[in-house]
């Protein structure tokens, strides 16, 4: 196993146009998810790490978060969201159905 056993990578691009995850909420977001994951003991080596990412370039698909090594795409649109993210896949290892892009 590695350092961290997931990484969620949330994508806080903004981007002239308008079209971004950063237009809806994400680096808050992301700042929402660290601090749930710490709170909830996943948090840290051999657990899961919340990082930020430049484009994910599925601008249009926003706002978007992807968990390695799973390879699983997400978007969300409030902490409720990520808080399912957290607990399902992130504590449980259960893909997220209903968010899954």
């Amino acid at each position: 196993m590695g350092y961290y056993q997931r990484h969620i990578f949330f994508c806080t691009n903004c981007r002239e146009d308008g079209n971004c995850c950063e237009d809806h909420g994400a680096t808050e977001m992301r700042g929402y998810a660290k601090d749930r994951a710490k709170a909830m003991g996943i948090h840290g080596k051999g657990q899961v790490r919340v990082n930020t990412a430049g484009c994910l370039d599925r601008c249009n698909e926003g706002p978007i978060a992807v968990v390695y090594p799973d390879g699983v795409w997400y978007t969300y649109q409030d902490e409720r969201d990520i808080d399912e993210i957290l607990e399902e896949h992130l504590k449980n290892g259960r893909v997220v159905e209903r968010l899954q892009i």
